[in-house]
C-alpha cells in the first residue's frame, strides 16, 4: 500500500514537472526581425526604422546578438554598411538588461542598456533608455520586432 502510494505520487511529480518550462529557456529566446523603432531625444520623437535595412536579434538562453546590414541588392554609395554586436544579458520580470560586449563602434562596449519587455503574440517590443554620455547620446528608444519563423 505505501509502495503504490509513492509510485502515484511519484508519477503524479514527474507529470508535473513535465508541464514545466525546461529550465534555462526563456521567452524571448529565438530570433527577431525589426519592424518598427522610435527614439525620443528632447522632446522630439522620430522613426529610426530604415525599410532598406534589415536586422535580426538572435536570443538564447544567456546572449544576445543582432545583425544588421543593407537590403538592396547592388552596391550603393547611400547604403548603410553590415553593423553588429551582442553579448550577455539578464531578464528579470520584464526588465531585459543588455551588456554589451561586442560592437563595431568600441566606445558602445561594456555598456548596459536596460529596457521594459513585452511579448505579445509573435511580437517583442523593448523600450528604455540609450545612454552614453561620451557619445552624447541620451534616448528612449522603442523597438518592435517580430519572432521569425522556421
Amino acid at each position: 500500500m505505501i509502495l503504490t502510494r509513492l509510485f502515484l505520487l511519484g508519477s503524479v511529480i514527474s507529470l508535473l514537472n513535465g508541464c514545466q518550462p525546461k529550465p534555462g529557456t526563456v521567452p524571448l529566446a529565438g530570433t527577431w526581425e525589426l519592424i518598427s523603432a522610435t527614439a525620443t531625444e528632447r522632446d522630439s520623437t522620430f522613426s529610426t526604422f530604415n525599410p532598406n535595412q534589415k536586422m535580426i536579434k538572435i536570443i538564447n538562453d544567456t546572449h544576445f546578438a543582432f545583425l544588421n546590414h543593407d537590403s538592396r541588392p547592388t552596391p550603393d554609395s547611400a547604403a548603410v554598411p553590415f553593423t553588429a554586436g551582442g553579448g550577455t544579458y539578464t531578464l528579470t520580470d520584464s526588465v531585459y538588461t543588455e551588456h554589451l560586449d561586442y560592437f563595431i563602434d568600441k566606445a558602445w562596449e561594456n555598456h548596459d542598456f536596460q529596457f521594459v519587455v513585452t511579448i505579445s503574440g509573435d511580437t517583442l517590443t523593448q523600450k528604455g533608455v540609450e545612454k552614453l554620455e561620451k557619445l552624447g547620446i541620451d534616448r528612449i528608444i522603442i523597438e518592435k520586432y517580430r519572432r521569425v519563423k522556421k
